[in-house]
């Protein structure tokens, strides 16, 4: 059995292999307000993490298949390229992309249904990192509950004036743009009655509170609307349809929350930790305890990112159904995720237990931050409680789970 790529492929490994080498160690010169990416400091080029985010895309690297005029490279979706590039980019420990809510799961909706003047006017400008976005979506009173959501739009004399209270809003205290759902048809049913509205950030009569979660840092905020006017044009698909258009949100998001390569970049940080950490001047990585349960997950880790490709190649074979494989996909990552940064912690010993700005934190306390990060993922975007329901009722079909009478 032949397992090579064919020559095409593999100059397309040299050429990425050569951008590696170039570009090594590259370093940015802004301070980010999102933790989009490790910065490496071994002394590689420094530069904009924005100006970063071009190089990718110009070279194909990154929004590939997006065209040009939306600020994509303009080329053909091609899987094993994509597997080669993050393939040399991990084992090369070359930052990846930028992602994020407007990237990851915006760009592709309007992709999908946005018109072509919101195209023209949000893609670029979120691909390229110069447009930040937060998702207004759950509610005090409707989270698992999504279509529950009672923060009230009305279109009056061409504008929409919106009113009530968002939270767990990741990113909203940076953001420039919300992707927001409200609810504009109240007597319609609940899945029914719901817009699908783009809300400028700094529109007046919108407050953001920041809210601290366990990694010690304001990672959610409540955002609360009073008669924010937005123009009537920033509506995604038909009003009162927006559940369609969420949904299609959720799809992306659920896809993005573990993505397989940086996964497997988290993995190589976690081998040469295991290198270099010692006990009793034994190399951890020597140890058979902590080599078992590294190999067990690098095992689980291999999977993912085969099967992540399966997915992938579903735009090559449009009859091939992944609907369970989508489903499965975040479910997974964000388990396999935390169960990657706690050994990490692990591995550590009691410098695992360290925090914030100790002497003698490994990685500038990434892991510790990360593994609390992944904990909250599991539940964000849809608990994985939640998402086992899903695959069981949506993916496999089997009978919901019967309401007891009353409550």
């Amino acid at each position: 059995m032949d397992l090579e790529y064919g020559k095409q492929y593999e100059d397309y490994r040299l050429e990425v292999q050569e951008f590696c080498k170039k570009y090594k160690g590259v370093q940015f010169n802004d301070t980010a307000k999102i933790p989009l990416a490790s910065n490496n400091k071994s002394g590689g080029p420094v530069m904009a993490r924005s100006d970063w985010q071009k190089i990718l895309i110009e070279n194909g690297y990154f929004a590939r298949s997006i065209p040009k005029e939306y600020g994509g490279y303009g080329g053909d979706s091609d899987i094993i390229k994509s597997r080669i590039t993050a393939t040399e980019f991990s084992n090369q420990r070359i930052p990846g992309p930028m992602g994020g809510q407007g990237i990851d799961m915006l760009v592709p909706t309007l992709l999908e249904l946005g018109t072509e003047e919101q195209k023209n006017k949000f893609i670029k400008p979120t691909l390229h990192g110069e447009m930040i976005w937060c998702q207004g979506y759950s509610e005090p009173n409707a989270g698992s509950d999504l279509a529950s959501l009672q923060t009230k739009g009305e279109l009056i004399d061409g504008k929409w004036i919106i009113n009530g209270q968002k939270i767990w809003t990741s990113t909203a205290q940076y953001a420039q743009m919300m992707f927001c759902l409200v609810r504009t048809e109240p007597e319609a049913s609940k899945h029914a009655g719901i817009s699908y509205l783009l809300v400028p950030m700094d529109t007046p009569g919108l407050e953001i509170r920041p809210l601290v979660d366990m990694t010690l840092q304001a990672g959610f905020n409540e955002v609360f609307f009073t008669d924010v006017t937005i123009p009537g044009e920033n509506i995604v698909g038909k009003r009162g349809e927006g559940w369609a258009v969420a949904n299609a949100t959720l799809g992306h998001e659920r896809g993005s929350l573990a993505n397989p390569n940086a996964t497997m970049n988290r993995l190589n940080m976690l081998i040469n930790r295991m290198k270099k950490e010692t006990i009793d001047g034994k190399k951890l990585i020597e140890i058979p305890v902590y080599r078992d349960r590294l190999l067990k997950i690098q095992g689980k880790i291999m999977a993912f990112q085969s099967h992540a490709l399966r997915i992938l190649s579903s735009k090559l074979n449009p009859g091939q159904d992944v609907k369970i494989g989508k489903m499965i996909q975040k479910l997974v990552g964000t388990e396999l995720r935390h169960e990657l940064e706690g050994l990490g912690i692990d591995i550590m010993g009691e410098l695992g237990t360290l925090y914030e700005d100790s002497p003698y934190l490994r990685d500038g306390g990434s892991w510790q931050f990360t593994y609390m990060y992944y904990l909250g993922l599991i539940i964000g975007g849809g608990t994985n409680q939640i998402q086992k329901n899903i695959i069981s009722e949506r993916g496999l079909g089997l009978p919901r789970e019967p309401k007891v009478q009353g409550v």
